[in-house]
């Protein structure tokens, strides 16, 4: 059907395509090359130097060796240490930039001062001084006549000479002003830390550089011990034709060089900067920084240099395309940022050797393992060291990062962005824009699919290949994204617009949605039935569907959904059998709930219009219904014989399960209330008894007051976040007890988690779906729990430990923190392949002031490999600790 030039197919498809151009650029797009960047990494196998290793300031050596900042002159030993060892390069990532100045070398350097300007200091001199004036004067009396002055003269210079004032008192001033300078020595960590570089001769400091565009001058000029590591205009090429952008390096405006007692020890210093992309992670090394005009090599770069005995005289850089330093070609994009490779490591060992600081300061490790290394030496500690999302891991301290920089520049393991690579996509998308405009639309749907499939193959596939055999990253998304796009619209618009399409479109989807929804109702998923059932054309034909539907409402106690179908039906058909009386019943029922005797055989709950005693749950009294839970209806009741109040868990077994299951499901029922009974822990709910009367099972438990924590969950009405902290430190300490009693509960969530603000209880709740790992029948394939705080074992349905509730506990704290779920989807499949495969937002980027302690603990909780997720819920309590005093300190400093 011809229908003009404006719905035409090949319009169609050149709007696609151009609105596609449009947004080539966008963050969606770049997020998908991101995305495809981090894949080919982790699919990528390469080796990594092994002269690499690192000394870590880690959690061991703060707790031996004392709070950070350390004394400087422990850095010396270790350099020390390391010389004797025969390194042959030591990089120090620890900052520099200001002096460390000892309370004791403080009150020293006053001492001193106050000494030196006070009169005793100058009693030698003086004393001096008055003794030769005095012979001065006998010298001139001995022409006189006077023997008298000349005998009181030799007396008085007698006198001197054996006056302590000039004896005694010169050699006490003499060994004050040594102690004085030997104490001076001692305590100036600096000095003695310089001294230490100097002596190595192989040491690299690290100066942290603050990107921006610079305008003007600098404030000052660099002294001459740090201008001294730029690289010489002479090997600088930057012409038309290797950069046509006319790009520069990344620029800096500032720079926190080493204080000048130490830089001009070092052999070299070398440039840092953290260049994140827009999603938080760490992809690049910028290898030259544009310090106003003068280029400067960055640490990653200068120890790769000094490794091979070279120098910044040896670096050659062409900017836009290369940074050449002797033999090797390390290529970089326009900016000059090298495509760092980053290595995985093997199950039996790290990538990098990873010593602790403590360790080989103490002599535990021979210093001899470092004969002939590159020595990096950086903090890894919580709230100490920095760490970084990187393709590999989600929290990667910075000196691993660099180790990662430094192996892929000596084995020219880095990507390559193709200077040729903006045709070949330019030449894909024209080509896929004529096969949209032109070809598809003459194909058949299943031709048309199969072709497009194939299209989509070769250009995934040509994008891994190039990247993890070649190097080569050639960017294909937006080509692949256009493919997808141009197919499902084109092919949408052809079959809408004809009237043959339409409505056969109608009638398969009313077909697809009664069937599902009779599979639903058949499966006793109600809710779902209902909803899909609605989606059916409102017509006599589906008035019977509905009408057993709400027979199946009221079998499951359901009145209130029941009379909500028997309206739905009266809408249609107010006089539909006797749907009037049937509503009107269940609204009565909604009303008062009670425990019918012998005369309910089924043992379920029934409402009667008429006042009667309180009804029985085995022996307990039911005072009214407080919910509904994961098995079944919730009630307040109350053990006459203790006057205890309890809650009181039931499901009618019967009614939910098929005779041939029900024997089963009873056992699985009170083990389950078996197994959370053995839990006695302060903030785990107490079960006091199990039973059953007729159809109804039921579990007798502690009654809670307060709420549950689904309250306060949403960006208006988070907690403080130290209070956040603090509760799930109680629910992390309070599952550790119950892994270590081989108890997983597989749905911890906020509406399982109760707390009273005003007696600070909190208690974990619905143990329901918890299983005894060492006794369990859950089989492969089946998935327990609420989706969105589900862990990828979850998910995959495989069976799980306690590191499932620890990674749902962790999408707790970010859910409480942050006021959103870390992974949110449009559909059930969506959601859980995010959980299985896509990394959680950074916490950073949703809320800046969110301490970085917190960021570490939610990454390291929500870690997709359990090998990098915490182990128990002690762990994940002790890391809560630390991060609390962290900001204790940090706010203690504010206020002063």
């Amino acid at each position: 059907m011809k229908t003009g030039i404006w719905t035409s197919d090949w319009l169609t498809g050149l709007v696609i395509t151009l609105l596609l151009l449009a947004f080539a650029n966008s963050r969606f797009i770049g997020s998908l090359e991101r995305n495809a960047y981090d894949y080919a990494v982790r699919s990528s196998t390469r080796t990594a130097t092994s002269n690499i290793a690192i000394i870590a300031i880690d959690d061991q050596s703060i707790e031996n060796i004392g709070r950070w900042p350390w004394p400087r002159d422990i850095q010396a030993k270790m350099l020390d240490r390391l010389k004797q060892g025969g390194a042959k390069v030591v990089a120090e990532t620890v900052f520099f930039s200001e002096p460390q100045i000892d309370p004791g070398l403080q009150y020293i350097h006053q001492l001193k001062q106050v000494f030196e300007q006070s009169s005793i200091s100058r009693i030698p001199a003086w004393m001096n001084t008055l003794n030769t004036r005095i012979k001065q004067n006998l010298q001139r009396l001995r022409h006189k006549k006077d023997p008298q002055t000349r005998l009181a003269s030799r007396q008085i210079i007698r006198a001197l000479k054996e006056s302590p004032n000039s004896h005694q008192l010169a050699i006490d001033i003499k060994t004050f002003r040594k102690q004085v300078n030997s104490a001076e020595m001692a305590l100036d960590t600096d000095k003695t830390l310089a001294t230490s570089i100097r002596k190595a001769g192989n040491v690299i400091l690290n100066m942290p550089f603050i990107p921006g565009m610079a305008y003007g001058k600098p404030d000052s000029e660099f002294a001459d011990y740090i201008t001294r590591n730029q690289i010489p205009p002479a090997n600088i090429i930057n012409t038309t034709a290797t950069n046509p952008d006319g790009a520069t390096p990344l620029t800096a405006v500032k720079a926190l060089p080493p204080i000048p007692q130490i830089g001009q020890s070092a052999n070299a210093i070398g440039a840092s900067v953290n260049l994140a992309d827009i999603d938080g992670a760490i992809r690049t090394e910028p290898l030259i920084i544009d310090y106003y005009g003068h280029y400067y090599p960055s640490i990653a770069l200068l120890i790769a240099a000094k490794s091979l005995n070279l120098g910044v005289d040896n670096i050659k850089v062409t900017v836009g395309k290369e940074v050449q330093l002797g033999r090797l070609s390390i290529y970089t994009d326009k900016y000059s940022q090298m495509h760092s490779f980053f290595y995985q490591s093997s199950k039996n060992r790290s990538v990098f050797s990873v010593d602790s600081f403590y360790d080989v300061l103490q002599g535990k490790i021979p210093v001899e393992k470092y004969h002939n290394k590159i020595v990096l030496i950086g903090a890894t500690a919580l709230g100490v060291g920095e760490t970084f999302v990187t393709p590999v891991n989600p929290t990667m301290p910075a000196i691993a990062s660099l180790a990662h920089a430094v192996s892929s520049i000596l084995n020219e393991d880095f990507y390559i962005e193709p200077a040729w690579g903006i045709y070949v996509r330019t030449g894909i998308v024209l080509l896929l824009a004529l096969y949209l405009m032109f070809v598809l639309p003459r194909l058949g749907a299943a031709t048309g699919f199969i072709i497009s499939l194939l299209l989509l193959s070769g250009l995934l596939i040509s994008e891994y290949l190039l990247m993890t055999r070649q190097g080569l990253w050639l960017q294909l998304m937006m080509p692949a994204l256009l493919l997808i796009t141009g197919h499902i619209l084109l092919t949408t618009k052809r079959y809408l617009l004809t009237e043959k399409g339409k409505a056969r479109l109608d009638i398969e989807s009313a077909e697809s949605n009664r069937m599902l929804g009779l599979a639903l109702q058949g499966q006793g998923q109600l809710d779902m039935a209902f909803e899909k059932f609605r989606k059916l054309p409102r017509e006599k034909s589906v008035l019977e569907i509905f009408y057993n539907l709400a027979l199946d409402y009221e079998r499951q106690r359901q009145y209130n959904k029941a009379r909500s179908v028997y309206d739905y039906i009266g809408d249609i058909n107010p006089k539909f059998r006797d749907i009037k009386a049937r509503s009107s019943r269940a609204q009565s029922l909604e009303q008062t709930i009670i425990l019918h005797g012998s005369n309910n055989t089924g043992g379920t709950l029934n409402l009667d219009n008429n006042g009667i005693e309180k009804p029985m749950l085995g022996r307990y009294e039911i005072e009214r219904e407080l919910g509904k839970g994961a098995m079944g209806a919730v009630y307040l009741g109350k053990d006459p014989k203790i006057s205890r109040t309890v809650a009181i868990k039931t499901m009618a077994l019967s009614q939910k399960f098929d005779a041939d299951k029900l024997d089963d499901v009873k056992a699985r029922f009170f083990r389950e209330a078996k197994t959370a009974g053995r839990l006695t822990h302060p903030d785990i709910v107490t079960i006091y008894d199990a039973g059953e009367e007729q159809d109804l099972a039921y579990i007798a438990m502690e009654f809670l007051q307060g709420d549950n924590l689904s309250q306060y969950i949403k960006p208006k009405t988070l907690l403080p976040v130290e209070q956040v902290l603090t509760l799930i430190k109680r629910c992390a300490l309070g599952l550790d007890y119950a892994h270590r009693h081989n108890v997983v509960h597989r749905d911890i969530k906020p509406a399982n988690v109760m707390w009273d603000k005003t007696s600070d209880s909190l208690k974990i709740t619905d143990f329901g779906i918890a299983r005894i790992t060492d006794s369990s029948k859950t089989k492969t394939g089946l998935v327990l729990g609420s989706p969105a705080y589900m862990s990828p074992e979850q998910i995959a349905g495989k069976k799980v430990s306690g590191q499932s509730d620890l990674f749902s506990l962790g999408v707790m704290l970010f859910q409480m923190v942050l006021g959103q779920l870390p992974f949110q989807a449009d559909s059930m499949a969506t959601l859980m392949y995010q959980i299985s495969n896509k990394p959680h937002p950074n916490p950073a980027t949703i809320n800046p002031t969110l301490p970085p302690c917190i960021s570490i603990i939610i990454n390291h909780a929500l870690a997709k490999e359990l090998k990098n997720r915490y182990t128990c819920g002690k762990q994940m309590a002790i890391d809560i600790n630390r991060c609390l005093k962290i900001m204790a300190v940090e706010k203690k400093h504010r206020q002063a």
